[in-house]
């Protein structure tokens, strides 16, 4: 699963990233709740990032909040215990709170800990909400995209693991930037192709054999990278 982490070729990505959707719908097809996932990804993905974008001050609302829980519980494991504890915050806590951690960025980790006051907030779910607002300067804590990136294993959910995660997540956004003219990369795209990828996997999903239509698949294209040294990937 970490194959794709270690790759370096810009369009190898792009096609992972263009094949997001269709692993989305699939995963929803398989699912427990049929027709759940998928608006409920489009809302959090498309609407929600476009809303706290059109703020002046960017926040999320309390409705919003809720609605990210229930998008997070649903692509993952569901503990309704969390939906209530969220719900239970004040509107005023949840705008005022989240208005702090945005205006704290670009240093995330006191952005994630603003956040993490809020009752039934972790760092998972503080991450959503900078990657749905700031998707420049932050990946949401999947447990699918963690998992394919090396030197995290075990997962924790605590903010030191956080940045760990988020600091390599980075440094390839930098990398795949200086090689893709587009330069359109960013920590939470990056986020999006690694849940594609490792679902795509789990499921035994064909939809990324064709990934490089050119002649090779993401392990073959990847290949050479993971022969080379990964000395930018180390911990800082």
């Amino acid at each position: 699963m970490s194959a794709l982490f270690a790759c370096e070729d810009p369009s190898t990505w792009r096609s992972v990233y263009n094949k997001y959707w269709d692993v989305v719908k699939i995963k929803e097809a398989r699912g427990k709740k049929p027709g759940k996932l998928l608006s409920l990804d489009k809302w959090y993905q498309e609407e929600l990032s476009a809303i706290i974008s059109s703020r002046p001050d960017k926040h999320v609302t309390l409705s919003e909040l809720v609605k990210l829980m229930e998008w997070k519980l649903t692509r993952g494991k569901f503990r309704p215990r969390l939906q209530q504890l969220v719900a239970s915050n004040s509107e005023d806590t949840v705008e005022k709170c989240s208005r702090k951690a945005f205006s704290l960025l670009p240093d995330v980790q006191a952005a994630i800990a603003e956040l993490s006051s809020l009752k039934g907030v972790g760092p998972a779910t503080a991450s959503a909400v900078l990657a749905a607002g700031a998707p420049e300067r932050a990946a949401f804590m999947a447990d699918e995209a963690m998992e394919s990136v090396p030197g995290l294993k075990p997962i924790q959910y605590t903010a030191k693991h956080y940045a760990l995660y988020l600091g390599k997540m980075v440094e390839l956004t930098k990398t795949l930037n200086k090689a893709d003219p587009q330069q359109d990369w960013t920590p939470h795209r990056l986020e999006m192709c690694l849940w594609a990828s490792t679902i795509a996997t789990q499921q035994q999903l064909p939809l990324l054999k064709d990934v490089d239509v050119k002649g090779s698949s993401v392990a073959q294209n990847c290949s050479d990278t993971d022969q080379r040294p990964t000395k930018k990937l180390k911990t800082r």
